[in-house]
């Protein structure tokens, strides 16, 4: 067995801490990876207080992993010892479903193995995530990282970048179309840069007047405030697609009253009330609502080169894992630009 440093939560009340635990050594399909960088996701929150519930203790929180190959199993032949790669939000699946089959591992009939708070294909073993200085993954679930890129902004693509570029793919957003993505936290603007290198026309839709500066720099071609009726209504039946980041609550039926005939609208962000759809809001214009959720493991590897061909990276601030507890209340006050990454030489302080 490998010793481990990591961070936990004992319980859903307690402060994330040091925690010291053992992973197996690789098996022959396994890479053992020094962790460099781990992004800090809004669903850590919530799962290391288990607010979306079934959480089980201790855990290690992190699927936003990049770090070097220290180790490969006899049976290895993607990856070298050196190699830069990552894991994201899936360590294993069943393999055989239709959704695996079709490389779409996210939606396993019979459950994947996320990266923590989950278990292993065994259905017994308990996964600990990137909060941590080394993982062991089987080679099929690890990616390889374009080597263009800064490492430490790469981690977020690992999550909040999959999770906004499947859905611009997945509805074929091209040149020429008009995009909104609703809301610029740490999913929106990747959102924006993905849309925006697309060829899209591409318009941030917030509440929050003081984002237009970033919004720009990030992409957008212009920003529509959503507590602006009057703005609304300019813009109403004019959007091709619509993506939607956001995890408050919200009017659901006023930015599906922006699409135009037989355009799309996906949700990516999770509100903590059910939202409230008036029917009409779709029927009149056939429009569509659609869900997404983070992308399989070739898609993934897809959205990464994607981004090594358009220096694309989160924009980021690094802490060390000592001010994660600090970290995590400043995420819930939306006080970052755009995303946490956690520096796991800080492990060794």
């Amino acid at each position: 067995m490998i010793a481990v440093k990591g961070y936990a939560a004992k319980t859903a009340k307690s402060p994330l801490e040091p925690f010291s635990f053992e992973r197996r050594e690789p098996k022959d399909n396994d890479i053992l990876i020094d962790i460099a960088f781990c992004g800090v996701c809004h669903s850590d929150v919530h799962q290391v207080r288990d607010e979306w519930g079934g959480s089980t203790f201790p855990m290690v929180p992190g699927h936003e992993i990049v770090g070097h190959v220290a180790k490969v199993g006899k049976n290895v032949t993607k990856y070298k010892v050196g190699d830069l790669v990552g894991v994201g939000c899936l360590v294993d699946s069943c393999r055989t479903c239709h959704p695996c089959k079709d490389s779409e591992e996210q939606y396993c009939d019979t459950v994947p193995s996320w990266t923590y708070n989950g278990v292993e294909q065994d259905k017994k073993t308990p996964t600990f995530g990137g909060y941590s200085d080394k993982i062991v993954v089987h080679q099929d679930f690890v990616l390889k990282i374009p080597t263009n890129l800064e490492l430490s902004a790469v981690a977020p693509l690992l999550c909040a970048g999959i999770t906004t570029y499947s859905p611009l793919r997945n509805w074929h957003v091209k040149p020429g179309q008009k995009v909104g993505i609703v809301g610029l936290g740490g999913l929106g603007h990747m959102g924006v840069k993905f849309a925006h290198a697309m060829g899209a026309h591409t318009v941030v839709l917030t509440h929050s007047p003081q984002k237009q500066a970033d919004a720009l720099r990030l992409g957008a071609n212009e920003i529509l405030i959503s507590k602006n009726a009057d703005d609304m209504q300019k813009h109403a039946g004019t959007f091709d697609f619509l993506l939607s980041t956001i995890s408050a609550p919200y009017d659901i039926n006023a930015y599906l009253n922006l699409l135009k005939l037989d355009g799309t609208m996906v949700i990516v962000g999770v509100p903590e009330k059910a939202l409230e759809l008036q029917a009409f809001s779709l029927i009149g214009k056939r429009r569509r609502l659609a869900g997404s959720l983070i992308g399989g493991i070739e898609q993934t590897q897809e959205m990464l080169n994607f981004c090594g061909q358009h220096n694309i990276t989160a924009d980021i601030e690094i802490i060390p894992i000592q001010k994660i507890n600090e970290a995590y209340e400043r995420m819930i006050k939306s006080d970052v630009r755009y995303r946490f990454v956690i520096d796991m030489k800080s492990l060794s302080l």
